[in-house]
């Protein structure tokens, strides 16, 4: 995908019907045996039809939406875990981004699609003309180009998304129409022409003032010469739009989407409500869409609070219960006429990560032989923790490529449990039990050291404990320590970025997207601190990312793209445990309750309350 983005932690993909007529399309290589019908227009979700209204139901124009976690910042550029994401898709606007309907990406603020050059290195743009910050002004080419100065600046505080703009050259603006600019590319790149639909667009009037980027350009933040701090304009600009407040406070934060936020109650609320005036108001396009007064994300970290909230109807939507919950609902026959649930197959995954660059001190030097690593991984029961905590409902993956993709390798041979082949292993690789206390450990720089290890999980993810005790259950068997520590996300984000662990249990979401791999596996992402977690890769691992990301001939690409997961999968950096299924949850008292298999799922943006003005509506239409 462009970029990876943590998600806070179903069995088949299911139909959608038109009404024009419909016909199946299997899925290449999908994780479920069942099959998703396609629209006759090349649609893929799934469509459910107007329910009869129920007096019981809400009456109320707005969408409480069910969220585990509360996002670690909502700061438009500088941040990357899944509630941030989604909520950005309402309350901002992007060039391009996901097309929910179709699997790919679709203009937003750009016209239409770019034109692009014989040589495939220029994409020029258009931008729609009636498109407006909130404060009135046109939305420009200049504020595009201050974008990407803003989301290249070394000195802003977005390393996640640093290696996925190498290839942005230039922003050249058309010296004749200031809604007209063209994006000059280093070179051909797999995804060149959607590489920006996770970022959202930069109003230059409210983040720069002084006009201080302007005296900078692309080229020089660019160059990895290029001494950024030595400005001290540049410098006191950076650590002004770093600041926590435009991602913590409401009254800093902006966007030209059609919601705004209005309230944000750690621990509790975040409430959006729907602009007034908004430009694009009329607009017949999904992402326009402004169709409930509110939508509030609830957060709710308790299992069982959330089941009751459901079963009393206080929550609209769900993306983020649990298999089990889903299952105990389901149990339910007013929950079941209540709510449409679907267990829907995702391109995301679920994995341990290994720090396999311990400095030796706090984390000590045990997961730095790949064979260790490999023990570890056969001593993780799989099968036992997807049958017992997820019952039998996601399936096992073996590399780090969505099985959904025409990329996966199936060659890779799953990792059996087994327990004796692990043991052997770790005697072979001088970790024994020498003192009789029944763990191994090891003589390491002339200390011993003992097998004892923490993996750290998120405080709000029952499952994860549940895994997590497993995991340690097993390691004691063959004579390792594992002690959970479980944390808030954004700690659990800050020690993996800092390298300040030993495991890490986190999920990765994609979209159907051409992979990149820099973001999570180049050396650099783990030298700056940005998400290569386990300190994966060296220069020939780097020499193939960059072959998979420039090489867009499939036929060439796709057999790189498989010998990087067959590096991947012999260096062990991770555990991979499951290609995850979402638990969708959508209350039955709103119409266009389409169900997407790319996140958000569910575009709460577009959902039509079926009451409206005492009449019922059926398919949007009032009855009377």
């Amino acid at each position: 995908m462009k970029k990876y983005f943590f998600l806070l932690p179903a069995i088949a993909l299911l139909a959608y019907s038109c009404g024009c007529g419909s016909k199946k399309n299997k899925i290449e290589n999908s994780i479920s045996n069942k099959e998703i019908f396609t629209g006759a227009n090349g649609e893929k979700f799934i469509h459910n039809e107007d329910a009869e209204w129920k007096e019981s139901w809400s009456k109320e124009n707005m969408v409480v939406v069910h969220f585990p976690g509360e996002p670690a910042t909502l700061h438009p550029s500088n941040g990357g875990d899944e509630p941030r994401n989604i909520i950005n898709q309402y309350t901002q606007k992007y060039l391009m981004r996901y097309g929910l309907e179709k699997l790919n990406f679709v203009p937003d603020l750009a016209k239409d699609y770019p034109t692009i050059s014989a040589n495939k290195l220029e994409y020029t743009y258009e931008l729609r003309p009636e498109a407006k910050w909130d404060n009135g002004e046109a939305i420009t080419a200049k504020d595009i180009e201050f974008t990407f100065k803003v989301l290249k600046c070394p000195l802003v505080n977005n390393p996640q998304s640093k290696s996925y703009l190498e290839n942005l050259k230039d922003v050249v603006l058309d010296k004749s129409n200031p809604l007209k600019f063209t994006l000059v590319m280093v070179r051909e790149y797999v995804q060149n022409a959607d590489f920006m639909i996770d970022y959202p667009m930069l109003q230059k009037t409210f983040f720069d003032k002084q006009n201080v980027l302007d005296k900078f350009s692309l080229a020089q933040f660019s160059d990895k010469n290029f001494k950024a701090e030595n400005d001290k304009n540049l410098s006191a600009w950076a650590t002004a739009y770093n600041d926590a407040k435009y991602g913590m406070d409401v009254a800093f934060m902006t966007g030209a989407g059609p919601y705004k936020v209005v309230s944000w109650e750690h621990g509790q609320s975040i409430i959006l409500e729907k602009k007034k005036n908004y430009w694009a108001a009329n607009s017949d396009k999904l992402d326009d869409k402004a169709l409930p007064e509110k939508i509030i994300f609830k957060i709710n970290k308790d299992p069982n609070s959330t089941l009751l909230e459901f079963k009393s109807q206080k929550l609209d939507v769900s993306s983020a219960i649990s298999i089990g919950q889903l299952f105990q609902l389901r149990s339910d026959s007013n929950f079941n006429s209540n709510y449409h649930n679907y267990f829907l197959n995702t391109f995301n995954y679920t994995y341990v990560a290994l720090n396999t660059k311990p400095d030796g001190v706090k984390h000590k030097k045990i997961m730095t032989d790949k064979n260790v690593r490999r023990a570890l991984a056969l001593l993780t029961p799989v099968d036992d923790i997807l049958n017992v905590v997820f019952k039998g409902v996601p399936k096992r993956m073996v590399s780090v490529v969505s099985p959904m993709k025409k990329e996966y390798n199936v060659d890779l041979s799953l990792i059996a449990y087994d327990i004796e082949k692990a043991k052997k292993i770790l005697d072979d690789a001088g970790w024994k039990d020498s003192d009789g206390d029944g763990f191994r450990d090891k003589m390491v720089d002339g200390k011993k050291v003992k097998m004892e290890m923490d993996i750290n999980i998120l405080n709000n993810q029952v499952e994860w404990k549940d895994m997590a005790t497993m995991i340690a259950e097993s390691y004691a068997k063959a004579g390792i320590k594992l002690n959970l520590n479980a944390v808030e996300l954004p700690v659990w984000k800050e020690k993996c970025r800092a390298h300040d662990f030993d495991l890490a249990m986190g999920v990765w979401g994609g979209y159907s997207g051409a992979d990149d791999f820099s973001q999570l596996w180049k050396t650099e992402a783990w030298e700056k601190h940005g998400d290569n977690y386990s300190g994966f890769g060296d220069a020939n691992s780097d020499a193939l990312i960059d072959s998979c990301r420039f090489t867009v001939d499939d036929t060439k690409r796709i057999p790189m793209v498989k010998r990087f997961q067959k590096m991947v999968y012999d260096e062990q950096p991770y555990i991979l445990l499951n290609a995850n299924t979402r638990r969708v949850v959508l209350h039955k008292r709103f119409g266009n309750s389409n169900i997407y298999l790319q996140k958000p799922y569910v575009a709460l943006n577009n959902l039509k309350l079926l009451f409206s003005g005492g009449n019922e509506m059926k398919n949007g239409v009032s009855a009377n």
